[in-house]
């Protein structure tokens, strides 16, 4: 497949994923970003949200409470704190990742405050599109 970049998605409990991807929808702590083939060169913090990688296989979503994501040209590693693939996600474990986006958008700075509020709704329309 042209036009990819390496994608792997880890958490201190197992490999999530390790695809070749198009593209990563990343919910970086200053901003969502996606990443493609040649992309500079970048590390982030990631905030509470959903990560979304498009392969050959289509659309797979994660939630993610934190972390970090090293981007580069020909890759994307990704190294969460928690990560549940959708297929996976409970309603208890969307709530315990919905309780620590709450906590953190009602402690956000007002500057900070859309972003926050942002990873709130994307887990909730996760939630409501697993029918939970």
């Amino acid at each position: 497949m042209a036009n990819t970049l390496q994608f792997d998605l880890v958490s201190p409990e197992r490999r999530l994923a390790s695809v070749a991807a198009t593209e990563v929808q990343i919910p970086g702590a200053d901003g969502d970003m996606t990443a493609m083939e040649g992309h500079a060169a970048t590390i982030t913090t990631l905030r509470p949200g959903v990560l979304r990688v498009t392969s050959a296989e289509g659309v797979k979503s994660y939630a993610v409470t934190g972390g970090f994501a090293e981007i580069n040209a020909t890759s994307v590693s990704v190294l969460a704190e928690k990560a549940v693939p959708s297929e996976e996600a409970t309603g208890t474990v969307l709530d315990d990742i919905l309780a620590e986006a709450r906590e953190l958008a009602a402690a956000a700075l007002p500057e900070d405050r859309d972003m926050a509020e942002k990873a709130v709704n994307d887990i909730l329309a996760m939630k409501a599109g697993l029918g939970h």
